[in-house]
């Protein structure tokens, strides 16, 4: 048997200010590159540019990715 005693199993919390944190910094930049990209790309496609399709369809996702990956960032922290 051991000699040390039990000992209570206790991780770092998330505190509330990093929450809110997140969730700004990730609707912030999710917004401004999803933003741009969107109205680049359709400044292109009514320009008669096909290129702007490629900045168009993932402007959506990416700025739902970048979300996640603070989000795992502040995850790592823990």
């Amino acid at each position: 048997m051991s000699n040390q005693g039990w000992r209570p199993y206790s991780r770092a919390m998330v505190k509330r200010e990093e929450i809110l944190v997140l969730g700004l910094t990730a609707g912030v930049v999710g917004s401004l590159v999803g933003g741009m990209m969107l109205g680049i790309g359709m400044g292109l496609i009514i320009g008669g540019q096909h290129l702007g399709w490629l900045l168009l369809l993932p402007a959506a996702p990416l700025s739902g990715l970048l979300g996640y990956v603070l989000a795992r960032k502040l995850a790592k922290q823990l």
